[in-house]
């Protein structure tokens, strides 16, 4: 368990055994999807960041153990419906639902955990946790669907680029962060206020997310190396690499997305490496999480604000 875990550590705990709970249903295979996928664990960044921001701004409840359930529901439908989309086979060091179970088990079993989540904001009945929620959850849909539009398209731009990783990535850390605030009765100022936290955070975590695929492991990643590419995706280390390469490097670099094609995956990742596209991409990802230290450092000093810090320096620091 990582510092920034340990600090919430009985949250935690109670968010696990709720999220169990609430994969309940009278369908086996829902369970099993559910289960299978939840129980891969992941770093649960999302769920993390509700339950620190709700106690570092003093709320007493239990509704944050919630909303942080709510958060991973989400966080894992959007990972079911990638994955079919992508046509990924691995995840977190195991194989991907839709290649275990197929893709319309994949899908239906996301839609589930979608409604779920909208019946536990219901049982709270905050209208502006709903508002918050339900557009985050239309705004990620966005995201996806540009990404899918991007896909295979070597012209992408950098501020492109940068408003597919909020769609998709960031505006759920901002949610979590939000709805953390709302819950704890936090003034307009300081939500939003948290909502930056979390837009700097993701989009952080996303651009360290981009650079692994270029010069991670499978086995540390718990993903193939290169799915990116071999997806066509154009993210930021490609982006800054085309601009900044030979005219034969970037055609060589467009010609793999557009093809969404790894054979010339190794040539490919050290012109990105040589050509400065990880660097680029890292010190991208360190501003934005300056950024989000700067805001974080603003709020009341405490074991919760000390781990915000901490699980910020993880985003930008880690390895998989």
């Amino acid at each position: 368990m990582l510092s920034f875990h340990k600090v919430v550590q009985s949250d935690f705990e109670s968010v696990n055994q709720l999220i169990i709970d609430q994969l309940h249903s009278d369908v086996d295979l829902v369970e099993n999807i559910g289960h299978y996928i939840v129980d891969a664990g992941g770093k649960r960044l999302r769920p993390l960041l509700v339950l620190l921001i709700a106690n570092a701004l003093g709320y007493k409840g239990t509704h944050h153990l919630h909303l942080a359930a709510i958060i991973e529901f989400i966080h894992t439908a959007t990972l079911l419906h990638d994955d079919v989309v992508d046509v990924s086979s691995l995840r977190r060091g195991r194989p991907t639902a839709n290649a275990k179970w197929g893709n319309a088990p994949s899908v239906l079993v996301g839609d589930f955990l979608y409604s779920r989540s909208f019946q536990m904001m219901v049982a709270i009945g905050n209208m502006d946790i709903m508002a918050i929620l339900s557009n985050t959850t239309n705004i990620i849909s966005e995201g996806e669907v540009q990404q899918l539009v991007n896909a295979k398209d070597p012209e992408t731009t950098e501020a492109n680029y940068m408003t597919v990783i909020h769609k998709k990535t960031a505006a759920l850390f901002e949610a979590a962060c939000e709805i953390g605030a709302v819950i704890a009765g936090a003034p307009t100022d300081t939500r939003e206020q948290v909502r930056q936290i979390g837009y700097h955070l993701g989009v952080a975590f996303q651009l360290v997310d981009d650079a692994l695929d270029y010069e991670g492991n499978a086995e540390a990643l718990g993903k193939n190396v290169g799915d990116d590419l071999a997806e066509g995706k154009p993210t930021l280390p490609l982006i800054h690499t085309i601009s900044k390469g030979s005219s034969e490097e970037a055609e060589l670099i467009k010609q793999a997305i557009r093809v969404g094609g790894i054979d010339k995956l190794q040539q490919i990742i050290s012109i990105v490496q040589r050509r400065g596209g990880l660097d680029y991409t890292k010190a991208c990802a360190l501003e934005h999480a300056k950024q989000a230290q700067d805001l974080i450092a603003r709020l009341p000093a405490s074991n919760y604000q000390s781990a915000l810090a901490d699980l910020t320096r993880f985003s930008v620091e880690r390895s998989n």
